[in-house]
């Protein structure tokens, strides 16, 4: 069943050893219970507890379904669902987490889409199991991301819960970008993209990988990946600033020839020109951030580096039909 798959399920793994065994189980369950032929495609991501072990053991289970993709350090969520986007077999292409909070029975939904017509199947999380905190960090992050990014319509990012067609798969794994969003990458190539609500679980085990530092890393990678918005407005700022300055000047000017020189205001200026000089850094932070990553794409490095995957081989009949889809999708 697993040689011609129907679907793929990639799965970025880093330190979830507690829950693999569960995912393992819920997974196939609800897998089996579509009918449907599949794959699933566990990429661990410089994993530095057993989950290594563990997931050669689930490969042992089922080696015909179950293939292990091994990095040889962390490279982060979205370069492991890249590397798994390299080796799909499958024509509709679903991503996941490990940790359970997106519950592997909401599947049937995003298979339902994509065979309704769609190429690319977001989801939103209803009856969130965060922190309060976190969900008002979202919910304003969200407005945020929405008000400047207008063009991508996403109800909540932070749901890796999304599935996929082959042809937007093929497209991403093609693009080569070292730092990427997945789901916003993704809605670039789309034609007919769609929204789903999916339920949501509290991580049953171990903490988030993402940190306050990470959480901002991945908002940098989204804002200057998919939009010019930080530049256009520190260009709108720096024109307003100009002309507020050039007016001051002016101000100043006037009142030394009718009031007469004066040292009083000295401190006010000192703490205009601080304010002015903190907007200056932030703005050379925000250009610093786009040329980073502009250096980080023309050193062509690799993305990530791959130690060894758990499969077995492709057979001859798996590569008629990968070949039948490329001439396909070439003809379209």
């Amino acid at each position: 069943m697993a040689q011609n798959p129907y679907i793929s399920i990639v799965i970025p793994v880093h330190n979830e050893q507690e829950v693999l065994e569960e995912l393992y189980t819920r997974l196939t369950d609800s897998l089996d219970k579509l009918g449907k032929p599949y794959e699933i495609i566990l990429t661990n991501d410089g994993s530095t507890d057993n989950s290594s072990q563990l997931l050669r053991q689930l490969h042992e289970r089922r080696p015909n379904q179950i293939r292990v993709i091994e990095f040889n350090g962390n490279f982060g969520q979205h370069m492991a669902i890249m590397a798994g986007f390299e080796r799909v077999r499958g024509q509709i292409v679903i991503t996941m987490d490990a940790d359970l909070q997106n519950p592997p029975e909401e599947i049937g939904k995003l298979v339902a889409a994509m065979e309704a017509g769609h190429d690319v199947v977001n989801t939103y999380r209803e009856n969130r199991q965060d922190t309060w905190w976190r969900l008002q960090v979202s919910k304003w992050h969200n407005r945020i991301r929405a008000w400047m990014m207008p063009k991508l319509k996403m109800k909540d990012e932070g749901c890796m819960l999304r599935a996929y067609s082959r042809q937007i798969v093929d497209l991403m794994a093609s693009t080569g970008e070292s730092s990427t969003f997945i789901p916003a990458l993704a809605l670039t190539y789309a034609s007919s993209p769609t929204e789903v609500g999916v339920a949501h679980a509290e991580r049953s085990a171990g903490t988030s990988s993402y940190n306050f530092y990470k959480l901002i890393r991945y908002n940098f990678d989204l804002v200057t990946g998919f939009s010019v918005f930080p530049l256009q407005v520190f260009t709108m700022i720096g024109l307003l600033i100009s002309m507020c300055s050039f007016a001051f000047v002016i101000f100043l000017m006037l009142r030394r020839l009718i009031v007469g020189p004066e040292v009083e205001g000295v401190f006010t200026l000192f703490a205009i020109m601080f304010f002015l000089l903190g907007i200056v850094l932030f703005g050379l932070g925000v250009v610093g951030e786009y040329v980073g990553r502009i250096y980080q794409e023309v050193r062509k490095r690799p993305r990530f580096v791959v130690k060894h995957v758990l499969e077995r081989p492709v057979t001859a009949e798996l590569v008629s039909d990968r070949h039948d889809y490329e001439v396909t999708k070439a003809q379209a």
